[in-house]
Parts: C-alpha cells; structure tokens; sequence
C-alpha cells in the first residue's frame, strides 16, 4: 500500500524545462493523494510564469512559497539560504526534492540539517543538466563538480532525465554514491493532439529562453543561410525572452532578416505551435528537452540538435538530428522545405512517443522511487 507523502519541490527559475516537470510532478502527485508544495526564485519569471503559478497554487496543499535565490555562488546566498531553508522546515516534507543545480544543493543541504533534528526527509535530486554543462577543464566547472562531489554524500536518490545525462555526471563527476534511476520526461494525453499550423503560418519556429545555450543565435545564422541555399525568402517565428533577447532581434537585423523572423513573448508551447510548419531546437547543450517531446506530441515535423538527450528521443528515427552549427541546420531546413510531407515522414513513430514520453509514465515511475526511498530511509 502507497504512503501520502509530503512532497516538496525545490528549484531556482520557474521558467523552461525544470518549471514544466515540477508542474507535471506536481498535478500527478496531488491526483494521487500526496500534499504537494513548491519553493523557488521570486526575482526570476515574468507575468507568463506567474500566471502558471497562480493557477497550480490551489491544487498545492503545501501551496507555493518564492523567495529571492541567487543563480551563482555569492554572499548574498547566506541570506537568500537561510529563508528558504525556514520555508522549507515550516512545509515538514517527507520527500524533499532538488530540481537544476541551486535546488538540488538546497534539497540536500536543508534535509541534512532536517535530518540531524529527527526528520527523516529523503532528499531527492534531479540535475536537469544544470551544472553538468560546465566545461570541466575551466575553473568554474571544476568547483561544481567539487559541489556536486560533496553533495553526493547527502543524496538519497538522483533522477537523471536521460541516459546521456547520467553518463555526462559520471564522466565529469564519477559514479553516483547514491543510488540513482534514468526517468524520462513525458507530457500529458492530451498534448499528443496534433496541432495544425495557421494558414499564414511562417516556415520555422523557435521556442524557448533567448539564451546562447539554447542556440537562437545558431537559429538566426542558420535562416540567413538556408535563404541563400533556396534562393527565396524563408520566415520564421521566436518564442521566448531573456536577457539577451535584444541581442538576437539586432542580429537578425544585421543577417537581413528583419521582415522576415517575428519576435513573440512566452506563450504556451501549443499556441506557438501553430504559428509555424516545423519547429527547430538549435541548442548546444540539453539535458531531455521538453520542446522536443511537446513538438513531436503535436505532430510537428523538427530538426533538433543531436545533444544531451535528444538523441534517445529519435532512436527510432534520427533523420532530425543535426550538429549545433548553422551550416547544418541550414542544410536541413531546406531539404525539410524542398518537400515538407516527404521530411513530417521521417519523424518517430506516435506509438513509441506515447510508449516511452508520456506524463503518467513518468510520474509513475518517480512515485515508486519516492516510496521505495522512504522505506529505506526509515
């Protein structure tokens, strides 16, 4: 027989992939009778996020609690330190989970000091990628893997998103002390609807933050040139902010491509999914990308950067995959252009998305990993 667990989910941003997967976690686990709570970042997430936030709360017996948190290590993560861990006392969780790299130190740290005062919270940590794209030979990569060593200690559990992920922290980290299971990610039923495109539809999309991580600017160098290669015009629409947002809009000025890419704030994915023929996700670096699933869940043909986890998404199908570099994405945006049914055909199959990336799957799955880790903790 299942426990009801006080559930508590602790992360920095709520934006992007980690925001989408506490929420999905979120909505399966209070379904199942668990008392669910969030902790995070106040000073990060536009009115977008907030508004996601807003219309989780209720179903939250735990409810949401933000405070300011840091991104890097500075002296203001004392204070932000200490709030967060009195939030996350006063919520008494029995699973404390740590989602990206901040909230996985928090998870850690705060249910180590729970525990010498006599919880027995397990303490769950989920990397996201986070600081696991740090290049290990550079100074900063070497202290977080010095970080992530130490807190490996205090890990009862690590859910890794891929198979590449778990590698990635055993190459540049070592094997886990702690005992640790890949999940994928996976979306609800209901977003494995397709998506028709509008009939002004542009040819390509991009989703997601306006950071160089996630590769806009491979996007727009890209655009400029499959043009040169089809020797027609080609249109495309960017979804997303971030700080460098003005950045991209000035280099697809400067790439001649100011008629032709439309800039658009956050929006749900499925919204922006009709503005466009195929979506692309250019970025050089992921841990399991949730656009990818979402796109191909609406039936959207793609091009995807050959990283992080992608690659296990397209097993059955690797004809998306490309390297992170605007000559081949270029490449293949116009051989998807030159015959778009021929290039949707290529996709993987909808029975092996909805088999291997799909909501209750994953929170099945975690749900057993949380009871067995309770179990063994007490």
């Amino acid at each position: 027989m299942t426990q009801s667990l006080r559930i508590v989910h602790c992360f920095r941003s709520p934006v992007g992939g980690i925001f989408r997967h506490v929420r999905d976690l979120s909505h399966a686990q209070t379904a199942a009778g668990h008392q669910v709570g969030i902790v995070c970042d106040s000073s990060t997430g536009g009115d977008f996020e907030s508004r996601l936030l807003a219309e989780l709360e209720p179903d939250l017996a735990l409810g949401v609690a933000r405070t300011p948190m840091q991104r890097h290590i500075g002296p203001g993560d004392i204070v932000s330190a200490f709030r967060t861990f009195k939030l996350i006392k006063e919520l008494r969780p029995d699973i404390l989970h740590g989602h990206g790299a901040k909230g996985g130190v928090y998870a850690r740290v705060f249910g180590s000091l729970l525990r010498v005062s006599g919880s027995r919270v397990a303490r769950l940590y989920s990397p996201h990628g986070g600081s696991l794209h740090y290049d290990e030979t550079a100074l900063t990569g070497r202290l977080f893997f010095l970080i992530e060593r130490l807190m490996d200690r205090f890990s009862d559990h690590i859910l890794f998103v891929s198979q590449q992920e778990r590698a990635m922290f055993r190459r540049k980290i070592g094997e886990p002390k702690s005992p640790h299971h890949v999940v994928h990610n996976g979306i609800r039923a209901e977003e494995f609807e397709p998506v028709a495109a509008d009939d002004n539809a542009a040819d390509f999309l991009y989703i997601g933050m306006m950071r160089d991580l996630k590769g806009p600017d491979i996007f727009i160098d890209a655009l400029a040139r499959a043009r040169t290669m089809l020797q027609r015009p080609v249109s495309a629409v960017m979804v997303g902010d971030g700080e460098d947002r003005e950045r991209y809009v000035a280099q697809a000025g400067e790439r001649g491509l100011g008629d032709q890419v439309r800039f658009e704030m956050p929006m749900p994915a499925r919204q922006a999914f009709a503005l466009a023929r195929i979506v692309v996700v250019p970025s050089r670096a992921e841990a399991m990308p949730y656009i990818v699933i979402e796109a191909l869940g609406a039936g959207k043909p793609m091009i995807a950067s050959a990283v992080g986890g992608i690659p296990e998404i397209f097993t059955t199908a690797p004809n998306a995959l490309v390297e992170p570099d605007p000559d081949a994405i270029a490449a293949k945006m116009a051989d998807a252009l030159t015959d778009e049914d021929a290039y949707a055909a290529t996709m993987p199959d909808r029975a092996f998305l909805t088999e291997n990336f799909s909501a209750a799957a994953m929170a099945g799955r975690i749900e057993a990993i949380y009871q067995d880790t309770v179990a063994r903790i007490r």
